[in-house]
């Protein structure tokens, strides 16, 4: 499960994009909190906060406890803005979290054990189609990433979601249809490699017929000869 992260906040008294541009110059980012069946609350944090939150790579499937006058706001983060230039964020939404929430994140998929893939070890390769999971899962049960096993994998071979093995308190977003997520694919250079074989043999076959087409001249040309002589 992914860690539990804590920021710090403050109420946002202003609205608008004059506000927002005021804070951002003093080193803030505005954000706001909204779901749970009560008002959004407009907040803004810490700039230098937010970036080592976002560092560490799962902040977007975390619960971020939000520090709020003296009280801690369960949230999960739904969206982050990002300046097109700097790339430093602009505006956070969070999602307030009620108790035994189900919360729909994206999560990460890794592959494991490549190396006991004989598609793989003869030169195939692993063609991802979904570098990330969309679940349904326990807000206090988010896992940080799936692990899905290749072993045994053959060139030709895909990967459904029907095949992994999601953690308890966590199923697919997607019911509708068993998706792709993964085909071991013959790499291109082994398909072009085969290609050129194919041609060499059907040059070969050619060059073979036209030596005997061109061998088989002399021999008819003295024979015709030899009638010539004969009448």
């Amino acid at each position: 499960m992914s860690d539990q992260l804590t920021l710090a906040a403050e109420k946002r008294e202003r609205a608008g994009k004059g506000a927002s541009r005021a804070l951002r110059r003093e080193g803030r980012v505005p954000a706001v909190i909204y779901g749970g069946k009560e008002e959004p609350q407009p907040i803004h944090v810490e700039e230098r906060a937010l970036v080592k939150l976002l560092d560490t790579g799962h902040f977007m499937n975390s619960i971020v406890m939000v520090e709020l006058d003296g009280k801690k706001l369960r949230t999960l983060p739904k969206d982050v803005a990002l300046h097109p230039v700097r790339d430093t964020p602009t505006h956070v939404d969070f999602f307030r979290l009620a108790k035994d929430a189900k919360v729909d994140v994206n999560v990460p998929v890794v592959f494991v054990n490549e190396e006991a893939a004989p598609g793989l070890k003869r030169g195939g390769v692993l063609n991802v189609v979904r570098h990330e999971l969309e679940l349904v899962c326990d807000a206090d049960h988010i896992p940080d990433q799936i692990e899905i096993d290749v072993t045994g994998l053959e060139i030709g071979d895909s990967i459904h979601i029907s095949h992994v093995n999601l953690p308890k308190g966590s199923e697919s977003a997607i019911t509708d249809r068993d998706f792709t997520i993964a085909t071991v694919v013959a790499p291109s250079a082994l398909k072009k490699a085969d290609g050129e074989e194919g041609s060499d043999q059907t040059g070969a076959g050619m060059e073979a017929g036209e030596t005997a087409a061109t061998e088989q001249g002399p021999d008819d040309d003295a024979a015709k000869e030899q009638q010539e002589k004969s009448a």
